[in-house]
């Protein structure tokens, strides 16, 4: 099977950039693959769906697959598509779109069965408001998905909301840890996983649960919460002083890469990056690059949400960009004051009401 194209370079091969003028540049350093991806994607057979493509990370994704594949696979990225914009720029870069609403089932059912599938789906911000609305995303759109796409391979996005509160001064929530969150958000992702688990072990679908701990890049995330506080002199919470944050490109990299390392039934996987960051030191670093004061509120709390990424290390092996280059861009895209997304992480939350 032919792999992607030589004349596109692969991200081993690139020297980590100084910054990000635009966001075009940024998106285009987000969907480059790496030898790895462009392996392992080599080994499955059949073309790529990914269902709930409109968030912060779909796009990027679909493009990283689109530029890891080649053209004689399809990439098919499904959403309701309520930006018209993040369509369009999918249809530029060679990604196939379908406009569907995941709550109908008869809208679901006519979508093409795919050999591999990515679900990215949910609700969470605003999720307090309409527990009915989290529930069905979380719960029943998985189901749906699960039962409708039994001959397929699923990686399905979850979160490390799934687990509760762990020590920081420990290892971190491994993935046989038993599952008892806070907060309604929290208990319908659990039950997204059962969804999935259950309709794996009926029909015998191989997937991994894609438990995921704040993805960042510039516009949005943990990193981007903090810096902007310090650069607008506003007090940073530490009261939830310790994060496990990755770059949004290693996430999404290592979500494709989960589909050659299926089970039968499905399994979770912890993904992020394997430090505990310091909210404290996020801060005071912060506060060092933009040369202005930090102000702290609170105390760390002794419990986290915290994950072991041990299982992710041996099979994916370290993220590509370590925490002090993410750092670095976030705090020049602040001080450069560019676009963000407007989407808080709400990290300090400790009620899980979102």
């Amino acid at each position: 099977m032919t792999a992607a194209s030589p004349a596109r370079p692969l991200l081993d091969d690139l020297p980590f950039p100084e910054r990000f003028a635009t966001e075009e540049a940024l998106e285009d350093y987000l969907s480059t693959p790496s030898r790895d991806l462009v392996r392992d994607l080599a080994r499955l057979e059949g073309d790529l769906m990914i269902l709930g493509v409109g968030g912060k990370m779909g796009p990027t994704l679909a493009r990283l697959a689109r530029n890891a594949l080649p053209q004689s696979r399809r990439v098919i990225a499904v959403a309701r598509f309520s930006d018209p914009a993040v369509r369009q720029s999918l249809l530029q870069h060679g990604v196939e779109t379908i406009a569907c609403d995941l709550l109908d089932r008869e809208a679901l059912a006519r979508l093409p069965q795919c050999p591999n599938i990515v679900f990215m789906a949910g609700h969470k911000f605003g999720a307090g408001n309409d527990y009915g609305l989290t529930w069905a995303m979380n719960t029943h759109v998985p189901a749906l998905v699960a039962d409708n796409f039994r001959s397929s391979r699923i990686v399905a996005f979850s979160t490390a909301c799934v687990y509760p509160f762990v020590p920081v001064i420990g290892q971190g929530a491994s993935e046989d840890e038993h599952l008892t969150p806070p907060g309604e958000y929290a208990n319908s992702c659990v039950g997204r996983e059962r969804m999935f688990q259950y309709f794996s072990g009926k029909h015998g679908t191989p997937g991994r649960l894609f438990r995921l701990s704040y993805a960042i890049d510039c516009r949005y995330g943990v990193l981007a919460d903090v810096a902007a506080k310090v650069w607008r002199g506003e007090p940073v919470d530490v009261t939830m002083g310790h994060v496990n944050v990755i770059w949004q490109g290693d996430a999404n990299a290592q979500a494709l890469r989960c589909l050659a390392v299926t089970t039968v039934p499905t399994s979770p996987i912890n993904v992020s990056g394997p430090e505990t960051t310091s909210i404290r030191w996020l801060a005071e670093e912060f506060g060092r690059q933009f040369g202005k004061p930090a102000t702290i509120t609170g105390s760390e709390a002794p419990t986290a949400w915290l994950m072991n990424t041990g299982e992710a290390e041996r099979l994916f092996g370290y993220p590509k960009v370590p925490l002090k280059q993410l750092v670095a861009w976030v705090a020049d895209w602040i001080s450069h004051e560019q676009r963000m997304y407007g989407k808080p992480t709400k990290f300090e939350a400790r009620d899980g009401k979102y």
